[in-house]
């Protein structure tokens, strides 16, 4: 396997990500894929396949947003929409700012071979679709409470990193859990992303 960039620091062979090890609400929970393109000890250039979300918007705080906007996901994935079709779960949960709005979505990344064409018509008019195109994102891992100072540290430290390789960045950050809420705050796996433009 070879390296398919190049930015400022060591590179890592490429390496495909995928897990089938976790059990959420009932349903065994797969994580989503993508690409490690590049590892720099602290966090990692991916690079995501093309995927579908199921969105829901929650006017909320930033630490409340992740819970109300649960529970009309997982009746989406459960089987309220058009088919009754249950979807398997995909971590993570991710959540970011509301584009020109005071609020927050909440999204749960759908199955791999899902598209708009093919996934179920959410019943609940608050949950939509969304396509995603291929992307690429710079990921920084850490654990600890979902508290918005720990995530707005989490962003800063990442940010700076895009910016020492000389990646450009693309909009706000979203943030991830992986774990169920009930999973001990120092066990926990978070994650913050922020998409860049692919490198040269």
């Amino acid at each position: 396997m070879t390296t398919s960039v190049r930015v400022e620091v060591p590179t890592t062979a490429t390496r495909v990500v995928h897990s089938v090890d976790q059990t959420y609400c009932g349903q065994m929970t797969q994580e989503q894929l993508y690409t490690v393109e590049q590892s720099h000890g602290e966090w990692e250039l991916r690079r995501y396949a093309p995927y579908v979300l199921a969105e829901v918007e929650v006017q909320a705080s930033f630490e409340s947003a992740g819970s109300l906007g649960f529970r009309p996901l997982v009746s989406y994935i459960s089987g309220r929409n058009d088919s009754g079709e249950k979807l398997a779960m995909t971590a993570p949960v991710i959540q970011r700012a509301h584009h020109g709005g005071s609020g927050h979505d909440v999204s749960f990344v759908l199955p791999a071979d899902a598209t708009l064409d093919t996934a179920p018509t959410p019943q609940d008019a608050s949950v939509s679709l969304r396509a995603v195109t291929e992307e690429w994102a710079a990921a920084e891992k850490f654990s600890g409470r979902w508290t918005k100072k720990a995530c707005d540290d989490a962003e800063l430290r990442l940010r700076s990193h895009v910016e020492h390789a000389g990646l450009a960045a693309i909009g706000a950050a979203r943030f991830a859990r992986y774990d169920p809420p009930w999973t001990p705050w120092f066990m926990r796996r978070n994650e913050v992303l922020i998409a860049v433009q692919p490198p040269n």
